[in-house]
């Protein structure tokens, strides 16, 4: 039988997350259908246009926000239902804080929050009011913009595998948002790249949430084809041609699986002939069971999402395209499925590295850094890239050092370091540098090889990206280890999704603020 029917889910890729919210910006109007939403600010709750709803509602706004006590203070609501003289179902008060304390990302909060709120009632539209927000440094536009990109973010689900729901687990997605505002035509434009991000997050999403019997090596490879409908190149190289070039790190890891490894490449040249381009690299283990070192059973299905470093790369190469970034990119992915198989490697086993290392094989359950270490020689000696990140759900013990709120930052350029750690500040997604040196290199050291792919239990995730930096030369190079936030993350309001997308925003800003022209 077929490989398709064999797994008997069918490759799903035809199936769509579901309707897409449709956003729009208007001006300012009382008039819509639907949820009505008015963002206030601390000691303002009823002035603009918050003042003129209460006004048609006969003081009965007014009233409840005594009875509630609301101030406008960050996260907190007052609401409306059935309200009589206004054509809205029920009208909300957000609240944003303090004038000054408003953000880019306390907007994107409140967009994200106001969906959720929307999406557990009957309404399916809702329209949210800027009107008369100081933020320093924030424009009536870009506030607009934030909003409406957190709803955005808020709105992705996947549920395409199920086929049906219990009643009191049905909902009603928003459908429409309008977000009213006196600037809405440069909101539209500010929103426009924004959107771009969001597509790419997405994608990162669907990937990271697919089961394995879905999105195996070629599947993978395949989907990420699709970008170059936005004028990505992509090329797929396949076990002959690794071979070939000595890939045998990488080889090595996908032995016990009935699925061959894949490498892909994609390339995004909207900078100037001849530039040097940036370059991504992503680990992309598409199921690790640990290998021969086999893992144990409890929470073993997550590790479908061991190839969310593939994932963040592919949505980014989507972003940059999408938004016609001016830069050379290059992204990179090693596509492999680690499996206990009669011909999978073992413990003890030495393997001969693109570069002409040799390494020995301590742990099979180490296998993204042995993908890593073929997939970042590759592309340094091809591309010759101005810098290359890796990204990799690697170690539990970044998990230990910095739970689920930080990824570790692992690097040999302090000035590529500073701009990852601006951009993470700047788009919520925030890194934390861990320290390197000579006394954590030789833990990977062997005895029968150039070096083995543990270090021992201390500083794991360290001698993990020691074990990286010998396969990158004098290239600025940056480790992204995420394995705490790229999947199992923590719900937020703009982010209800097992696999979080992280990653993409920090690099498209990464690449926005710093290397295009």
């Amino acid at each position: 039988m077929s490989q398709r029917s064999f797994f008997g889910v069918g490759t799903g890729e035809n199936q769509e997350r579901g309707p897409q919210m449709n956003i729009t910006f208007a001006d300012i109007s009382l008039a819509k259908p639907g949820a009505l939403a008015v963002l206030v600010t601390e000691g303002a709750a009823l002035q603009g246009v918050a003042a003129d709803i209460d006004g048609k509602l006969g003081g009965a706004l007014k009233r409840a926000v005594k009875a509630a006590g609301f101030t406008g203070k960050s996260g907190t609501y007052v609401e409306l239902v059935g309200p009589q003289g206004i054509g809205a179902s029920r009208v909300l008060l957000a609240g944003l804080g303090k004038s000054a304390a408003v953000s880019s990302a306390g907007l994107e909060k409140v967009g994200g929050e106001l969906v959720g709120r929307i999406g557990k009632t009957k309404d399916t539209a809702l329209a949210i009011v800027l009107d008369g927000i100081a933020a320093p440094k924030l424009p009536a536009a870009d506030a607009a913009a934030r909003v409406a990109f957190g709803a955005k973010l808020r709105s992705y689900s996947f549920e395409k595998y199920k086929t049906k729901k219990k009643d009191d687990d049905a909902k009603r997605d928003v459908k429409s948002l309008t977000v009213m505002t006196r600037a809405a035509a440069s909101a539209r434009k500010e929103y426009a790249v924004l959107s771009k991000v969001a597509e790419g997050m997405f994608l990162t999403r669907d990937l990271v949430n697919e089961p394995a019997n879905i999105l195996f090596p070629a599947e993978f490879a395949k989907r990420t084809k699709a970008l170059s409908k936005l004028g990505v190149k992509v090329e797929v190289l396949g076990e002959a041609q690794m071979k070939k070039l000595g890939m045998g790190s990488l080889l090595g890891v996908g032995y016990g699986s009935q699925h061959q490894s894949q490498l892909v490449v994609m390339r995004w040249m909207g900078g100037k002939t001849g530039d040097k381009p940036v370059a991504f690299v992503g680990k992309g283990v598409c199921f690790d069971t640990g290998g021969i070192s086999l893992k144990p059973a409890a929470s073993m299905e997550d590790m479908k999402g061991d190839m969310g470093g593939a994932a963040c790369v592919t949505g980014l190469m989507h972003t940059l395209a999408a938004r016609k970034a001016k830069v050379n990119a290059i992204g990179v992915i090693g596509l492999v499925e680690n499996m206990p198989d009669g011909k999978a490697q073992r413990p003890g086993d030495i393997v001969t590295s693109m570069s002409g290392q040799t390494i020995e094989v301590i742990n099979t359950d180490a296998e993204g850094r042995l993908v890593l270490a073929d997939a970042l020689w590759y592309t340094q000696n091809r591309f010759k890239p101005k810098f290359m990140i890796d990204l990799a759900t690697l170690t539990g013990a970044i998990m230990v050092a910095l739970g689920k709120e930080y990824a570790g930052l692992f690097s040999n350029d302090d000035k590529l370091s500073k701009q990852l750690g601006s951009a993470g500040d700047a788009e919520g997604e925030k890194v934390w540098r861990m320290p390197m040196g000579s006394a954590y290199d030789k833990l990977i050291d062997s005895r029968f090889a150039d070096m083995k792919n543990v270090g021992g239990r201390d500083g794991g995730s360290i001698t993990a990206a020691q074990f990286l930096q010998r396969f990158v030369n004098k290239v600025p190079w940056a480790h992204l280890d995420i394995a705490g936030t790229a999947m199992a993350s923590p719900q937020t309001a703009t982010n209800q999704s097992w696999g979080s997308g992280w990653g993409v925003r920090i690099l498209n800003r990464l690449v926005a603020d710093n290397y295009e022209r």
